[in-house]
């Protein structure tokens, strides 16, 4: 039976975007909602807060230190203790959309999706940040709701998720970044919930989040189901391998919309044995800064 441990019992509005930071040993996250950047250090558990000036989608360390963070407006370069330093404005033309998840490939490539911040229209696309220029690039859409990304270990494959339609995309990924053979990974069903964020273990496993399905699913690389991961909360959002050995899951979860009462650990950050090992991404590769190119 996998245990699950309550790291941080905060009630995040949209907690997501969790991942683990080797340089700094701590697990990182947001709440999209209530604006905040929350970091959680593996030693001694020691939490640490900072509000952010509108909703934020994701904080991924970058290469050169600092982080890159995903705003409503577009990138931001932060540091923690300043403020974010508005770097790349994207979806400019599409002011009710949002940034919304992301991750790096095995290269450093920064991937991340926008989405409609109504969760209405689709207008959000699947992004690639150029890291040899000050650009980001579409490269699929579009989406009400994007969620993912994830990419496979050896970086061959890349998957995305569009959460209103259930379904969980892959692509091959080319050595330069680009994509092709985009074709269904995995459908979710009525009693699944919605497939939210992903993460991938050392053997290639694919685990989805389940929102409003309470637990986090592994699929093989083939798209079977392997197992399955019970989370005391209903809307899961996000989980990344995390720790000195890699060998925990920590998730993220929202108590958006929910009774707290009835869902007393809604919104919480949790802990997982998932019974195997992950990989982490790398820290986003960006040679060019567009506010100074």
């Amino acid at each position: 039976m996998n245990h699950v441990e309550t790291l941080w019992p905060l009630a995040a509005v949209l907690g997501e975007g969790a991942l683990w930071n080797p340089a700094d040993g701590c697990v990182w996250f947001v709440d999209i909602k209530n604006p905040t950047v929350h970091r959680w250090r593996w030693s001694d558990g020691a939490r640490a807060s900072w509000p952010m000036p509108e909703r934020v989608g994701f904080v991924v360390p970058r290469t050169g230190g600092g982080f890159v963070l995903g705003l409503k407006s577009g990138l931001a370069r932060w540091t923690p203790g300043s403020e974010p330093v508005p770097w790349l404005a994207v979806d400019a033309d599409r002011p009710g959309n949002r940034l919304n998840d992301a991750t790096t490939d095995p290269d450093g490539r920064l991937w991340f999706g926008s989405m409609d911040d109504a969760e209405t229209d689709p207008t959000g696309r699947l992004w690639l940040l150029d890291p040899a220029g000050p650009s980001a690039i579409p490269q699929d859409g579009p989406y009400v709701v994007t969620n993912g990304p994830a990419v496979a270990p050896d970086g061959r494959t890349l998957y995305h998720t569009d959460t209103l339609g259930r379904t969980v995309w892959a692509f091959d990924l080319a050595v330069g970044g680009a994509l092709s053979n985009r074709r269904v990974f995995a459908r979710f069903g009525d009693g699944d919930g919605y497939p939210d964020g992903m993460a991938t273990d050392a053997e290639g496993g694919l685990w989805v989040c389940h929102w409003g399905g309470g637990r986090v699913t592994r699929f093989r690389p083939d798209g079977s189901r392997d197992r399955a991961i019970a989370i005391p909360a209903p809307q899961v959002t996000k989980c990344a391998f995390a720790g000195p050995d890699l060998d925990r899951l920590v998730v993220t979860t929202a108590a958006i919309g929910l009774d707290r009462a009835a869902h007393p650990q809604a919104g919480d950050l949790f802990r997982v044995d998932p019974g195997m090992r992950g990989w982490v991404p790398p820290p986003a590769l960006a040679r060019a800064d567009p506010a100074t190119a």
